[in-house]
């Protein structure tokens, strides 16, 4: 195949299709989307066993555990992307939405319209359910994209997307609104993220080494997160059996995503009595715990930790423990060392509760509830896109409102400027 030929032909059937669904009516998007969930529900069968194929072949090639995971397609995740295009089904349309509508002394009235973004290129690994997250968001939004999943799911994400593509049939819309690259050549990824005149934006969805890359070659601009060091602090003001809960459920609820726990932090006052109670849980279920001196003195078994593991994502069921002096010496490792995607603070404590809101400079901050709660669908917007932690255009989970802009609109009667 020549790729940079395939491509480019890509592109320009995105920017055609973008025209048409950017003014495609709320009625005919949803028409889509729920077309798309009678055919996934109807090819249940087809997509597990596609799905079997590349497992098989991920397993072969030694892929770790944590990419297994997310590459695993079971009957419950397919219900959650038959669960997500409902709701994304049901979300208000952001397209042609009006704010801050307001009459100048000149008598004209200005104000923002909402509107799609254009062509979005979204490059991900091993998720196959990203591939209905990916496309639902993006056509409630307006948008053409194009889809390029890693090559250990290339079998179920082709049969995701004839699943797609049969949803947008139904609704008379252009099939070519949603392309799902079919090569596993990796020259395709370069030449997606340097097409500026086809592709309006990309979204790198994965490991840091692949956002890493992105990031650095693109032409295109890109909204992304490098990788999820995710922290909970538990404050000595916090309810027990909250922290212990949320610390739990935070770091074992799943391994492998990026809004899972890697470093807890406690308050040095209620640390010998919380530690060997959490140690319990967690050596349970497997976990390996690395920390500081004094966690270690707590803990019998725990492992010291070194610096680098501060700043490590683990995807893996191990957790970094420190003991802190208080919420300062709390939030002063976490602005040195997180990567601004989801910070929790566990405590009673309202005064302290509102500083840690306001203080920790993260995409999510959050009070007494686990960190496994970053996520678009929890957000309650039907599904995410990513997460970002830029600071610019989106940040957070990305739904339907981060996939659109904001232009002008000027309303007049004649007015002429004087």
């Amino acid at each position: 195949m020549d790729v940079k030929a395939y491509m480019a032909t890509v592109g320009q059937q995105a920017r055609a299709a973008a025209r048409a669904i950017g003014k495609a009516g709320t009625g005919t998007k949803n028409t889509a989307l729920l077309a798309m969930v009678d055919a996934i529900e109807a090819s249940r069968d087809t997509l597990m066993a596609a799905n079997q194929i590349d497992l098989d072949n991920g397993k072969k090639n030694g892929l770790e555990p944590a990419l297994l995971d997310r590459l695993a397609l079971t009957s419950d995740r397919i219900d959650g992307m038959i669960e997500g295009l409902q709701q994304v089904a049901a979300l208000p349309d952001p397209v042609g939405a009006l704010t801050d509508m307001t009459y100048q002394p000149s008598g004209i009235q200005v104000g923002k319209m909402r509107v799609p973004l254009g062509v979005i290129g979204i490059i991900y690994e091993s998720r196959p359910n990203v591939t209905v997250e990916a496309a639902s968001l993006c056509l409630k939004s307006g948008n053409a994209t194009v889809l390029r999943g890693g090559s250990e799911a290339i079998n179920s994400n082709q049969a995701v997307a004839e699943c797609i593509r049969k949803g947008l049939e139904a609704a008379n819309l252009p099939t070519n609104t949603v392309q799902v690259i079919e090569t596993t050549d990796r020259a395709a990824v370069g030449e997606l993220i340097t097409m500026p005149d086809y592709v309006d934006v990309i979204i790198p969805r994965g490991g840091k080494g692949l956002i890493e890359r992105i990031s650095n070659d693109a032409k295109v601009p890109v909204i992304k997160h490098l990788d999820g060091i995710c922290h909970v602090y538990i404050d000595g003001a916090a309810d027990k059996d909250k922290a212990i809960n949320i610390a739990v459920n935070s770091k074992t609820q799943r391994y492998g995503t990026c809004n899972t726990l890697e470093t807890l932090l406690i308050a040095e006052s209620i640390a010998s009595e919380l530690l060997p109670v959490l140690a319990e849980q967690y050596q349970v279920k497997g976990v390996e715990l690395r920390g500081c001196e004094k966690t270690c003195a707590i803990i019998s078994g725990a492992i010291p930790a070194t610096q680098e593991d501060w700043g490590t994502e683990y995807l893996a069921p191990i957790l970094s423990i420190k003991v802190v002096d208080d919420i300062d010496h709390a939030m002063n490792h976490i602005n040195q060392y997180s990567s601004e995607h989801t910070e929790t603070i566990v405590t009673e404590n309202h005064s302290l509760a509102q500083r840690f809101l306001r203080e920790v400079d993260s995409s999510s901050v959050m009070v007494n509830a686990s960190t496994r709660f970053a996520d678009g669908f929890e957000y309650g917007l039907g599904a995410e896109i990513g997460i970002s932690t830029d600071k610019l255009h989106a940040r957070g989970p990305v739904g339907l409102e981060g996939l659109t802009t904001q232009k002008y609109i000027v309303l007049g009667d004649g007015h002429i400027r004087t």
